[in-house]
């Protein structure tokens, strides 16, 4: 071997093991943050159909007022921990104060952390996870098998709550279910729900998508 390749094996070498480090510190830091987040926060949110959220659904999940949202900051148990989203939307996190929460999905949450993070913190590894979701519920009550509410993650009809209560009791009067639904202006309409009718096919449009605090009422 020449003395010009020897010098460029030289300087190859050089760079390998300069690079080498940085990258195996930056994915030593990922996995552990992964395994921080696995055993720190609850188990995942789940859909209204009751299994855990897709990663999609999670990552289009919309933060609203009374979600309860585990916060985890690499290396910063300070900061880490589990905030409420309060009623005015906001939480309150150590170095950066009130943040706006309602209205972004996690991941854009995370990333306006840890844009304000980085004036502190250097390059920091943040992770937003949903744990309780509180602001979109909707109820069922009266005579089926298990009124109370649930959870509204994903589209979801009345037929498809009424089967998530199990369906109904003996003495249901089905012609003469009904929704309360609130509008944006405070006002409650009722809107009527004929399920003997909408199984036949007729005015299928009766089976409307379910919204956040929808009370289905069967009598």
């Amino acid at each position: 071997m020449n003395i010009a390749n020897h010098k460029a094996l030289e300087i190859s070498l050089v760079v390998v093991f300069c690079i080498a480090p940085a990258w195996a510190q930056k994915s030593d830091k990922n996995t552990a943050l992964n395994q921080q987040l696995a055993a720190a926060s609850a188990p995942a949110p789940t859909s209204s159909s009751g299994t855990a959220m897709t990663p999609k659904e999670s990552n289009d999940f919309v933060i609203g007022s009374e979600d309860v949202l585990a916060i985890n900051v690499w290396k910063e148990p300070e900061i880490s921990h589990a905030v409420v989203v309060r009623s005015d939307g906001k939480i309150s996190l150590p170095l950066l104060g009130d943040i706006q929460a309602s209205g972004k999905t996690p991941t854009q949450l995370q990333t306006e952390i840890a844009q304000g993070l980085a004036s502190f913190i250097s390059d920091p590894e943040v992770a937003v996870i949903v744990q309780n979701i509180n602001s979109k519920k909707y109820s069922i009550l009266g005579q089926v098998s298990h009124a109370g509410s649930s959870s509204l993650t994903g589209p979801m009809t009345v037929l498809d709550a009424v089967a998530a209560a199990g369906g109904f009791q003996t003495f249901a009067k089905r012609k003469k279910i009904y929704i309360l639904r609130t509008g944006p202006d405070g006002r409650e309409k009722r809107i009527p729900f004929n399920y003997s009718e909408v199984i036949k096919g007729k005015h299928p449009e009766q089976n409307i998508q379910l919204q956040a605090r929808d009370i289905i009422i069967v009598p």
